[in-house]
């Protein structure tokens, strides 16, 4: 029996239809799971937390201070009478969004700034690398105190931005780095021929080129934020005590420890803790699949 062409083909693409199939297995064995579907409930009922909320979380319930956990107030009440459970939603809201806008901003900076870099003559480029450095070799907790003492009093915009244009230096590295490798190519160099602006050749060309490298980044520095408010908090140059978050939440841990009233900071802290180990398992996760790809190229 003589085998046609067509067989030929038939085969070929059955294998490659069950190597992608394997391909995939091995992404959906490899994904945090578990990690995702706690980030998912957490992030849910701090967007619906009105739901969620037994109690107003601002009320000062004086006469209910201090109360351990129990079938009124699930998670207990601080000091100043107000439900821990209904705060851990309501502030969990607030340090979210402190997450995600400034890693908005700290990525929109870091793939501007990358992208002109690499970019720019080497000249220019050298400049703006060393200045990069030079902003990595100084703690970052010094730059954000420095920054927010000149922006006043602390809101959760305020915060955001703080530490949005603190953190976007390993961004444009890694931008750069990208860039720099594509930027001779045919489109880009006809894109520039045109006359098409910066902003037009990133938009365009380049982000799509190396967003897959930077995304492990991004999901990362939401992590990241919600860790640095928290520990601004903690240190008293944060968010005050009036604006719920889970960082002003455990602000109030020294006076809870000398008062033996350990869920006030046990509590808040399991939550903070668990959210950050999350997202760091998400992003590595992108990280491996990252670097996978790129093996496979």
């Amino acid at each position: 029996m003589r085998l046609q062409y067509s067989d030929f083909e038939v085969v070929g693409a059955n294998y490659l239809k069950q190597e992608n199939v394997e391909i995939k297995n091995k992404k959906n064995k490899n994904m945090p799971y578990i990690s995702v579907g706690i980030l998912i409930l957490i992030i849910l009922c701090c967007c619906f937390n009105k739901q969620v909320m037994n109690h107003d979380p601002k009320y000062m319930d004086l006469i209910n201070s201090s109360l351990s956990p129990n079938k009124e107030f699930y998670f207990g009440t601080d000091s100043m009478g107000r439900d821990i459970f209904s705060m851990i939603w309501y502030g969990g809201k607030i340090s979210l969004f402190i997450g995600i806008l400034s890693t908005i901003i700290s990525t929109f900076i870091g793939i501007v700034y990358g992208s002109i870099s690499g970019i720019a003559s080497e000249l220019i480029d050298d400049i703006m690398m060393r200045l990069t450095e030079i902003i990595l070799s100084i703690p970052s907790i010094l730059v954000i105190i420095f920054v927010q003492a000149i922006l006043g009093k602390s809101t959760p915009i305020s915060i955001s931005i703080v530490i949005g244009i603190t953190s976007w230096m390993n961004i444009a590295k890694v931008v750069r780095s990208e860039v720099r490798q594509i930027r001779n190519s045919e489109y880009i160099l006809a894109a520039r021929t045109m006359g098409g602006s910066y902003m037009y050749i990133i938009y365009q060309h380049l982000v799509p080129n190396f967003i897959s490298s930077i995304m492990f980044m991004v999901v990362t520095n939401i992590g990241t934020a919600i860790g640095t408010e928290s520990t601004l908090s903690f240190l008293g140059i944060g968010l005050p005590l009036e604006i719920i978050s889970w960082g002003s939440m455990l602000s109030l841990s020294e006076q809870s420890l000398l008062t033996n009233q350990w869920w006030v900071i046990l509590i808040p802290g399991i939550f903070l803790v668990t959210t950050l180990v999350c997202i760091t398992n998400i992003g590595n996760y992108i990280r491996k699949l990252n670097n996978k790809k790129l093996s496979n190229i």
